[in-house]
């Protein structure tokens, strides 16, 4: 079994990144296998679930792409769709805009990060917009409602430090609502302050999401948030390149 070569980068993830990817692909919110999943079965899971996910990264990445098509296709062919197919159809779900002809997955996924963002700043108040620039230590000379979220909306992409607690703390909340999994941050960073100012405007994006998971069928549960998933570990992997 052969990892998709769009996914390759997912070789440079830490372990506890990878297991929250395999809890999202095997299990319920409760903490139960889903019952559509047959990776937890395996040989390679049995003997690498959870300290050695990246030797089972094959396995685990087939059995996401499972979930990504169509089960006949998938019989026929042996496999699921790629991921760069898994990728825009999630973005087209959560209406992210781009131009499918000319957009690489790593834009694609940047895109739908930002997304996430946008809607969290878009829906904070002032004092919440206030407490964001405050935790992240960011000094402004005057409010400005619409420069603070156009500057914040900026950071997230700079992969320095207050760029990368941003965009962890988004990622981190959805994923947590969606999943019922809090993902792994970088050893020493601890997030509590700036995620309890998130929670109140990240509840009124979490209802869209609900949403398109819901109307769209339930292997959106698993793939769309393996997807953000995905995308944060390419964008953490590329702030630890240049620390």
């Amino acid at each position: 079994m052969y990892l998709d070569r769009d996914l390759i980068f997912l070789n440079k993830a830490t372990n506890d990144d990878l297991l929250v990817l395999c809890d999202i692909v095997t299990k319920e919110n409760d903490g139960t296998y889903r019952t559509t999943e047959t990776l937890s079965s395996t040989r390679s899971y049995i003997g690498n679930y959870p300290d050695n996910i990246k030797r089972m990264l094959p396995e685990l990445i087939h059995e996401f792409r499972l979930f990504g098509g169509n089960s006949v296709l998938n019989f026929f062919r042996g496999e699921g769709p790629g991921y760069s197919e898994i990728l825009r159809d999630v973005a087209n779900k959560c209406k992210v805009s781009f131009n499918d002809a000319t957009a690489k997955d790593e834009h694609v996924e940047q895109m739908l990060l930002g997304k996430l963002i946008k809607e969290v700043l878009d829906n904070a108040s002032d004092y919440e917009l206030r407490q964001m620039m405050r935790e992240l230590d960011l000094q402004i000379p005057y409010y400005n409602r619409r420069r603070v979220i156009l500057d914040l909306e900026k950071l997230w992409k700079s992969h320095d430090i207050a760029g990368f607690l941003l965009l962890t703390s988004v990622t981190s909340i959805v994923l947590t609502r969606l999943t019922g999994i809090a993902i792994s941050t970088v050893a020493g960073i601890t997030l509590p302050r700036l995620t309890a100012v998130m929670l109140g405007p990240i509840g009124l994006i979490m209802t869209s999401l609900y949403c398109a998971i819901d109307f769209a069928g339930p292997a959106y549960r698993v793939t769309i948030p393996a997807v953000i998933q995905i995308a944060y570990i390419r964008q953490k992997i590329k702030f630890n390149l240049k620390q």
